[in-house]
């Protein structure tokens, strides 16, 4: 009776063990409480069985982790568990071909200091530093970088 607490033990700790890996991120309860029921269950195993019975335990304790924790991993556990989402998002770069500094356009919403404009039928983000455009705005193009364009109120 005594062997088969052990045993219930000492799986109950791998278990834990094994749930603190794969399932609760850090160390937690979990992972606490297997290496306990699992130190446990060896200690045990010494004080039931003496030396030899303690050392057959630990030793088979340890080669039933690392085979757990091994099959656990190729089993592709991690992959069931892991984010698998591809980004395919791209940032939008300016047409320079399209856009030059000088060009006339209108924005499209308010411009605080960032929103988006419409120059030569391009929609692009535009900036207007140190003041607020409303929509519907006349602007000319100051600078144009990569993704975005500077714009100031056209004086009419």
């Amino acid at each position: 009776m005594e062997a088969v607490v052990i045993v219930l033990i000492i799986l109950l700790g791998l278990v834990l063990i094994l749930l603190e890996f794969f399932v609760i991120p850090g160390v937690s309860i979990a992972g606490i409480g297997g290496f306990i029921f699992s130190s446990g269950g060896v200690y045990l195993a010494y004080q039931s069985f003496g030396a030899v019975g303690g050392h057959l335990t630990l030793l088979v304790t340890v080669l039933l982790s690392v085979i757990a924790l091994i099959v656990s991993l190729k089993s592709g556990s991690w992959q069931r568990l892991s984010l698998n989402t591809v980004i395919d998002a791209r940032v939008e770069t300016v047409p320079t071909a399209l856009i030059q500094e000088g060009d006339e356009g209108v924005t499209i919403t308010r411009l605080n200091p960032i929103g988006n404009v419409r120059v030569n039928n391009e929609l692009i983000e535009g900036r207007c530093p140190g003041q607020f455009l409303d929509e519907n705005t006349l602007v000319v193009v100051q600078k144009v970088f990569k993704t975005y364009i500077i714009v100031k109120p056209k004086n009419v």
